[in-house]
């Protein structure tokens, strides 16, 4: 029976589904629960409490289990954002249900609070442009929110009250975009809700270059279809692909460790022939074969 070849260490199964759509739904509620708020539109005790109720389910209900969920799929970043911000949300929902009950919050504090916030969410910003330039916009929208509400808080000003509004609804707009296109363009397969790449460019890791190996499977294989399990003689093979025999034979003699080929004679080879392992292993590697009946 043909059985499946590992050719490195396995990649960790994460052990729960994408949580960040999750995350971010809850996150537009939490906005959507705010913005009549925000706008001026209603600010009685009732509105207030209303809004406090989502912003602790949705807001930050939702953001821990993505927050959560997220380090348990080892994502550092989904994970640290998504928890900061559950806290976030909690601080709303204990300001709603202070402002409710007539107690307002001192200003001093908050406005130290979200200097330091803005800090990360820069910071933040600038790792998420590596993922996605519709993230970056996402911590961008965030950044200006804190910029504003930071103005405010040093000036007293009510000039900006229009723009943190707008920003709110601008965080709830991408959050449900980013959300929708990790839920449904998997499913529909197209890109209904697209999703930019990213605006920054890693370092690429140095690599191992494969192409010397691929090739010489790659003839081996070749040979195979023509000629069944016939061997091929070395400098045959080092004629194809246009290398020296002698540079070949270490490639060889790890293949032949490994399995995939076979030398003859084994103390001296003048002769390979791939074996049944080098076949699997060469059409996963090479030609994409990973499923087998």
């Amino acid at each position: 029976m043909i059985k499946r070849i590992d050719i490195g260490p396995r990649r960790p199964h994460e052990p729960f589904a994408e949580p960040t759509p999750m995350g971010l739904i809850g996150l537009a509620i939490g906005c959507a629960a705010l913005t009549p708020i925000a706008f001026g539109m209603s600010l009685t005790t009732a509105s207030l409490k209303t809004a406090a109720v989502y912003c602790i389910l949705f807001g930050a209900g939702c953001q821990f289990l993505a927050g959560m969920l997220n380090f348990a799929n080892h994502n550092l970043f989904g994970g640290t954002l998504f928890t900061a911000f559950t806290f976030n949300w909690l601080f709303n929902y204990w300001v709603l249900d202070s402002l409710a009950g007539g107690m307002v919050p001192d200003p001093r504090v908050i406005l130290a609070a979200e200097i330091c916030f803005l800090i990360v969410f820069v910071v933040f910003t600038y790792g998420f442009g590596y993922f996605s330039s519709l993230l970056l916009a996402f911590l961008l929208d965030i950044d200006l929110l804190y910029v504003c509400r930071i103005i405010k808080g040093l000036t007293g000003t009510i000039a900006l009250d229009i723009p943190i509004a707008l920003f709110t609804v601008g965080l709830g707009a991408i959050s449900l975009w980013i959300a929708f296109a990790m839920l449904i363009n998997p499913v529909a397969g197209r890109a209904l809700f697209p999703l930019p790449g990213p605006v920054f460019a890693a370092r690429p890791k140095p690599g191992f270059d494969t192409s010397r190996r691929r090739a010489l499977l790659g003839v081996l294989y070749d040979h195979w279809r023509k000629s069944a399990f016939n061997p091929i003689g070395l400098d045959a093979i080092a004629q194809a692909i246009e290398y020296e025999q002698r540079a070949l034979l270490p490639e060889l003699v790890y293949l032949a460790e490994l399995g995939g080929i076979e030398l003859t004679p084994p103390a001296n080879p003048t002769h390979a022939r791939i074996t049944a392992a080098g076949i699997d292993f060469y059409e996963q590697v090479a030609l994409g074969k990973h499923g087998f009946a």
